[in-house]
């Protein structure tokens, strides 16, 4: 949805695996090495995950952020899973919390911020499978009681990019619990290569194609009466880092 960044920026977890009927959920910890130790971090992660978390549920993605206040920092994020599931993945022993805590948590800042994304099959589009690489994220601050009002919205995008970009592979999610943070809604753009943020952005055009002529300013109306704001990021998949293997396999009917 780089288009769709673009257009609201100037106007502008993870996020893989199989899909099933119900929504998978996502568990994200953004954590930042202490700064004299970020070799031994990384090398702690690496080993913690391929050890303890190379398959589903518990399976784990780890991303570098590229871009904006979070750059440097790494996503932890553990799924496809689901919220029943995670009595069972968290029910670790004592070797797990020991090897995590020595290995990693001692090579990390305190601070840390944990979320829950549950993936929007109806506004996702994963009609093949594919590798993660690259991730564009465009998170979403709904205002309060606007939610119905943003759904419309998101029905009119996605009919924009399933008509003329149907090939392009995004994701999106909704935050499982409140929060005051802006993190209401992520739409993720998985893509390969860097070339691709620099295509031409089309969106306002392929809008008014499908939607009909005029259609775009209405449209910027209610972008602007449902949401507070929005703000993007880089993310880099860190296949060494990661304990699951970086392939996102579809459920075959194009979702």
């Amino acid at each position: 949805m780089k288009r769709l960044l673009l257009t609201l920026v100037l106007v502008p977890i993870v996020m893989m695996g199989q899909q099933t009927e119900q929504a998978p959920i996502f568990m994200n910890v953004m954590m930042t090495p202490h700064p004299e130790k970020i070799e031994a971090f990384e090398a702690g992660m690496a080993t913690h995950n391929k050890k303890y978390h190379a398959n589903n549920p518990g399976s784990v993605s780890v991303f570098w952020v590229a871009s904006g206040e979070n750059s440097g920092k790494y996503v932890w994020s553990m799924g496809p899973t689901s919220w029943a599931a995670m009595d069972d993945v968290s029910n670790y022993d004592d070797a797990h919390t020991k090897d995590w805590n020595t290995n990693v948590a001692a090579n990390a800042l305190a601070k840390m911020e944990t979320t829950y994304w549950k993936n929007d099959l109806k506004h996702s589009n994963f009609s093949r499978d594919f590798n993660l690489k690259n991730l564009s994220i465009f998170m979403v601050d709904v205002k309060r009681f606007k939610q119905m009002e943003f759904s419309s919205i998101l029905d009119r995008v996605q009919k924009v990019f399933k008509t003329k970009d149907p090939d392009h592979q995004w994701g999106s999610y909704f935050n499982e619990l409140p929060n005051m943070d802006g993190q209401d809604f992520v739409w993720v753009d998985f893509f390969d290569k860097s070339a691709w943020m620099g295509e031409e952005d089309k969106f306002m055009e392929w809008f008014e194609e499908v939607h009909g002529a005029g259609s775009f300013s209405d449209f910027l109306k209610d972008v602007e009466a449902a949401t507070n704001g929005d703000r993007g990021e880089l993310w880099i998949y860190r296949g060494d880092l990661s304990g699951s293997s970086g392939e996102v396999k579809t459920r075959g009917d194009g979702q």
